[in-house]
């Protein structure tokens, strides 16, 4: 078990910048430098602006974060979907 127990918190993903980190902005108006969680990387889940985020924190800092879960937009396409078209 860890010594500190990670913080989970609810923001939106209001910029994208490099090297794969994105500027969240929380709840509670707090805004954090984040990055994707390893899952979320190996199943190539893409985060856009706009989308709705779950964050952990570390109580050692709190203005960095770890993006591990992003919310299901309606109207979004399923990710297993494709539009129908050319078959190769």
């Amino acid at each position: 078990m860890a010594k500190e127990e990670l913080i989970t918190m609810e923001g939106a993903i209001d910029e994208i910048l490099p090297d794969g980190r994105f500027g969240v902005v929380l709840d509670n108006e707090h805004r954090l430098i984040c990055y994707t969680a390893g899952k979320m990387r190996r199943y190539r889940i893409r985060s856009v602006v706009g989308d709705r985020v779950h964050v952990e924190l570390t109580p050692y800092d709190l203005t960095k974060g770890r993006i591990v879960f992003r919310e299901r937009t309606p109207g979004q396409m399923p990710a297993g979907a494709r539009k129908r078209g050319y078959r190769r």
